[in-house]
């Protein structure tokens, strides 16, 4: 079969729709739909974002040698590293929150929230702003307004629907004013005062002598009532100054600020509304060596118990071996501070002891030996067998004992070798007697324990030691010890 000729027409021209030729680029317009036979190239351009830091100026070179710059940064450290105010918001809905409070005619009212004076002035409010007197610390000359801020009497009963328990402010205030608050202390709450402080008026300066009560901080809730100004201003004792100009008393949160008892703290001309606050003192307790508040109470028969002991020991010092692990290093603590770690059995007959108004103690116990309550066990950094030669004549090759001895065993020696535990045992007594304890039979102190051949559950520290230039440890107990009066 012969090929057929190529034909000369000219070729058909392609559909306006496939290729568009520019001056200076490619264009390939959207298709139509189009079957599957039909494939077609679709591409999107992505435009360029200009580069943000090349619109943001930059800071000229050595702005950070200026005195204007230095001044800032010291200003901001200053603030950082010692904080006497924070202030923060938590939500909850102004609709759950009621204000009690009871006039001098015996009288209780309710005040619902939230509340806005220029749409309507509750009658509650009224009476509430009725029952208040004016401040004692206004200035008139100060500040001119026929308006004073208003503060309720102290000796009427008032109360807010909030539990400050529910929201985590201690938990931030601790945080932010007390960080280096050690273990088993806690911060509590008493009610303060309620102000108001309504348009036209002002709240003046509030020194800290009016606050001589033993607080460690106070704590300034904003009840929502909306009002515009009133700004809370705190001063610290060292000329500092916070601002906090707040929402308002907006109806989705709560605002709250604290600061320390040495603070003064003013607010701010009202221009609208009416600024409703009320105030609390933050107090700190303590269960420590020196805490005089009892967080346990033992049961009365667990009382009885003690009681019938400490009747028969009066006039004498008697002991109980603490029963729980503490993580407290005995060469670097005292035992005392083992007292806000106490848990279980501890804890109890701890507290039980200071109900009987008594002062029970701490002390590190170990090998028949006491170390006075002010000496931590701190004599390890020795080799407790420097300095006498048998051990080095007895090994000399490697001055170790056998692998099958152990380092330490028993108070202060070894069942193997005799001669060879009883001169190491010589030498911790001298290294201990040294580091100030003395024998318990010396002391007078009667540890208390169960009958002979009972076992008795005792928690055990451990304190590092060298002993012939190998590492072992020395078992340490903590001692409860008082003195029956």
């Amino acid at each position: 079969m012969l090929p057929r000729p190529l034909s000369r027409a000219a070729s058909p021209i392609p559909p306006s729709n496939f290729l568009r030729y520019g001056s200076d680029h490619l264009a390939l317009n959207t298709p139509k739909p189009h079957s599957a036979t039909h494939a077609e190239f679709e591409i999107e351009r992505i435009t360029k974002t200009p580069n943000p830091q090349q619109s943001v100026p930059m800071a000229m070179q050595g702005y950070e040698n200026t005195a204007e710059f230095r001044d800032y940064v010291l200003q901001l450290l200053e603030a950082t590293t010692a904080p006497f105010t924070v202030s923060g918001r938590f939500r909850l809905e102004a609709t759950q929150l009621t204000l009690f409070f009871r006039t001098k005619a015996g009288i209780t009212h309710s005040l619902d929230f939230p509340v806005d004076v220029d749409y309507s002035l509750p009658p509650s409010l009224e009476v509430l702003i009725a029952t208040c007197r004016p401040h004692g610390t206004v200035d008139y000359g100060g500040y001119r307004s026929n308006r004073p801020s208003l503060l309720f009497p102290l000796d009427l009963p008032v109360n807010v629907s909030l539990d400050l328990a529910s929201h985590p402010i201690l938990d931030a205030v601790r945080n932010t004013l007390f960080p280096n608050l050690p273990p088993g202390h806690y911060l509590s709450t008493v009610k303060d005062r309620l102000e108001i402080v309504d348009a036209g008026s002002r709240l003046d300066l509030q020194p800290h002598s009016l606050r001589k009560d033993g607080r460690t901080a106070t704590i300034i809730i904003t009840l929502p009532s909306r009002f515009e100004g009133g700004a809370l201003i705190v001063r610290s004792p060292n000329g500092l100054q916070e601002k906090y100009v707040g929402r308002g008393g907006t109806i989705e949160e709560i605002e709250w600020t604290a600061f320390l008892p040495d603070c003064e703290y003013e607010i701010e001309p009202v221009q609208r509304g009416c600024r409703i606050s009320i105030s609390y003192g933050v107090f700190l307790r303590t269960f420590g060596p020196n805490g005089s508040d009892a967080l346990i109470r033992p049961c009365d028969e667990y009382l009885d118990k003690l009681g019938s002991i400490l009747n028969i020991s009066r006039g004498r010092k008697i002991a109980f071996h603490l029963e729980f692990d503490y993580p407290v290093n005995p060469a670097e603590s005292l035992a005392d501070s083992v007292v806000p770690l106490l848990r279980g059995g501890d804890s109890l007959l701890y507290h039980a002891l200071k109900l009987y108004k008594l002062s029970p103690e701490l002390h590190w116990t170990a090998g028949g030996y006491i170390w006075p309550v002010e000496r931590s066990v701190d004599f390890v950094s020795q080799d407790i067998a420097e300095g006498h030669p048998l051990w080095a004549f007895a090994f000399p090759q490697a001055g170790k004992l056998p692998q099958d001895v152990p380092a330490l065993r028993g108070p202060f020696g070894s069942a193997h070798f005799p001669d060879i535990a009883t001169q190491e045992a010589s030498n911790l007594r001298t290294k201990v007697e040294s580091n100030g304890a003395m024998p318990l039979s010396e002391a007078n102190i009667t540890v208390l324990t169960g009958w002979e051949g009972t076992a008795t559950v005792t928690g055990k520290e451990r304190v590092y030691l060298i002993s012939n230039g190998e590492l072992g440890k020395l078992v340490v107990n903590v001692l409860l010890v008082v003195f029956v009066s």
